[in-house]
């Protein structure tokens, strides 16, 4: 067992093929001029990596105050204008697979830019969306267009770093991209209060252009020419399967894209949980939203500057999980009625805990799942950010399954997601065994 505060570093992949050349074998970052300027300026990249991984959530989130004023303003169901969010992670899932390797062969700052600009025309577009068919469809335009930004910036904090040091940029990545939680739906919320939900996709383009500019003039490439993949699709395609057949890495996968699920089975049918059933308006919304990205924020925090070097990944990642399940245990009981008529103050309460406990899931299981996959970095980013989005994008619907009047849907999608990915990590990680890579035990 290292000592407290020792960097552990995964075991590469074996299933997946090395770059040629002297950085093949390690675990150091990159060492081109491109990566030492980037590392010199730390703290801009910190906050450009940190706004292209905020990009989700501002998409998400400055819309879910105005989910109720969609649902009248376009005459639909709100199972229908939920699908407004499943369209978008579905977009951003797809695009993940096309953008990751893409990024291996041709590096990570052309794809990137290009991701960008298609994201703000497409945002663009939404402001003038007349049905809620054509709001799908423009929404997974921007889904497919956003992947670039969240499947770059992993790869970006791979090229650069490894080991705890990966741990903790991706805890220090989480203050940044989980103050977008805590704005955007008070900026939603206020925005909807001089104009309609248009309004907000009009802001929501704004940002992005501001962002495209940003990343265009201070981004510099991170992935030197002598480390990128040279092959064409069937090359990617054996990666991806090379990534997939590694157990642990699979195992990784799947409990971070559960957890995943947990998240945004709570952004999705929160709106209306808060508004419709316990009748909060959407700026008390809109706080109690800001004080659970709180405090997923601060426990990230706590993983990255006191728990990671002291206490292995997986410790961590276990107390996450275990705490999730908890939480939405309780809430399963309070929402069924077990505790008879709690009000919103437990079932807020509940939702605050489970949230905060994502911030020791969701960095664990990115720096351990990329850890094993120095020099496939795109493409495992890819395959990270895929499945999470996609089993997000089916959990989203189904918390609405019930109609607009019961919060069990949302309680029992998050139990099953939490469960899953205890029992994926558990099954496929397996943790306590001591691995034959010297790698510690649990």
């Amino acid at each position: 067992m290292p000592e407290h505060g020792a960097s552990r570093t995964q075991p590469e992949n074996p299933h997946i093929p090395s770059a040629e050349g002297p950085e093949a074998s390690g675990t150091p970052a990159p060492t081109g001029a491109a990566a030492d300027a980037t590392r010199r300026t730390g703290l801009l990249v910190t906050l450009v990596l940190g706004g292209l991984t905020a990009l989700p959530p501002l998409s998400m989130d400055m819309y879910l105050p105005a989910l109720p004023e969609v649902t009248e303003s376009l005459s639909a169901p709100a199972s229908t204008v939920q699908l407004t969010l499943t369209a978008c992670l579905t977009g951003m899932a797809l695009g993940q697979v096309v953008v990751g390797p893409m990024s291996d062969r041709w590096g990570r700052r052309t794809p990137l830019l290009l991701g960008m600009i298609v994201y703000v025309v497409a945002t663009a577009i939404c402001v003038f969306a007349p049905t809620a068919g054509l709001l799908i469809a423009f929404r997974t335009l921007q889904g497919l267009a956003g992947a670039a930004g969240i499947v770059i910036a992993r790869a970006v904090v791979r090229d650069l770093y490894d080991g705890v040091e990966m741990a903790r940029f991706f805890s220090t990545l989480m203050l940044i991209s989980g103050a977008a939680p805590v704005v955007a739906p008070l900026i939603g919320g206020q925005v909807l209060r001089f104009t309609d939900w248009r309004g907000v996709f009009a802001v929501l383009t704004v940002v992005g252009l501001a962002l495209t500019l940003v990343v265009w003039k201070w981004l510099h490439e991170t992935l030197p020419p002598g480390e990128r993949h040279t092959g064409g699709v069937g090359e990617a395609l054996r990666t991806m399967r090379g990534l997939l057949a590694d157990r642990v890495f699979t195992g990784y996968t799947i409990a971070g894209s559960l957890a995943f699920a947990v998240l945004f089975s709570y952004i999705s049918a929160s709106p209306f949980v808060v508004q419709e059933i316990y009748g909060a308006s959407p700026q008390t919304f809109s706080l109690l939203f800001g004080v659970n990205s709180v405090g997923m924020v601060i426990v990230g925090q706590i993983n990255g500057k006191l728990l990671v070097g002291r206490f292995s990944l997986d410790k961590v990642l276990t107390v996450g999980l275990t705490v999730i399940v908890l939480a939405a245990t309780a809430l399963l009981l309070m929402t069924t009625g077990v505790f008879g008529d709690v009000g919103l103050v437990p079932v807020a309460s509940g939702l605050f805990v489970m949230m905060a406990a994502m911030g020791l899931a969701t960095p664990n299981t990115n720096a351990q799942a990329l850890m094993r996959t120095k020099h496939a970095a795109g493409s495992a980013s890819a395959l990270l950010g895929t499945s999470s989005f996609l089993i997000g994008a089916v959990a989203s619907p189904l918390v609405g399954i019930a109609g607009e009047d019961t919060a069990v849907p949302m309680a029992v999608v998050q139990l099953v997601c939490g469960v899953g990915a205890m029992a994926a990590f558990l099954g496929l990680c397996r943790p306590w065994q001591q691995r034959a890579d010297g790698q510690e035990r649990l």
